[in-house]
């Protein structure tokens, strides 16, 4: 075989193998949705349970159950508010919840919406019962500017508590040594 024919050859060996790695790939990311339509409970302000299946609203983080605001100089319940808001929100008939991924805790990762067809992730940042991680920037500056929810006054962002609760209690230490060990970080 001469040179020519043999650099012919293996450039078309190597597209091939290009082309199969590409749609093993493709098939890889390509998961199919999971959806859920029902009676939702809401856990807190960016949770969901139904049945046994827990949720996580994707790209917004509300502040813990457990966790206090203040606005106008004094002190309110503003996780129990974001959970209010949400369980309201999720009461309206046909609310569809839609993801393909799962949290560290096998929570499914989902974003909801009113059976009008509403996204209730993004009404949550734009209400200020939760604010932006990562996909409702837009909605979050709209919050802010209206003086909406948790930006009537100041908080803590809900990441914040998280960790210092982790590290009051000695538990971050430990969480942080087990996320090495299984290649995962400390996150919400």
């Amino acid at each position: 075989m001469t040179r020519g024919l043999r650099l012919i050859r293996d450039g078309v060996t190597a597209f091939a193998m290009l082309a199969l790695v590409a749609l093993i790939a493709a098939k890889l990311n390509d998961a199919a949705k999971i959806e859920h339509m029902g009676a939702f409970h809401a856990a807190d302000g960016d949770s969901l349970t139904l049945g046994d299946e827990r949720l996580r609203l994707e790209g917004i983080d509300a502040p813990e159950l457990n966790q206090s605001c203040e606005r106008a100089g004094e002190a309110w319940a503003c996780g129990r508010a974001a959970r209010a808001a949400l369980q309201d929100m999720v009461l309206a008939s046909g609310t569809l919840c839609q993801g393909s991924r799962r949290d560290r805790y096998d929570r499914l990762l989902v974003v909801c919406r009113s059976g009008a067809g509403g996204d209730i992730n993004a009404a949550m940042v734009r209400r200020g019962m939760a604010i932006s991680y990562g996909d409702y920037g837009k909605e979050e500056a709209e919050a802010k500017a209206q003086r909406a929810g948790l930006w009537a006054g100041t908080f803590e962002r809900p990441r914040d508590v998280r960790d210092h609760a982790r590290q009051s209690s000695g538990f971050d230490g430990a969480l942080r040594f087990i996320g090495q060990i299984v290649g995962w970080g400390v996150k919400p």
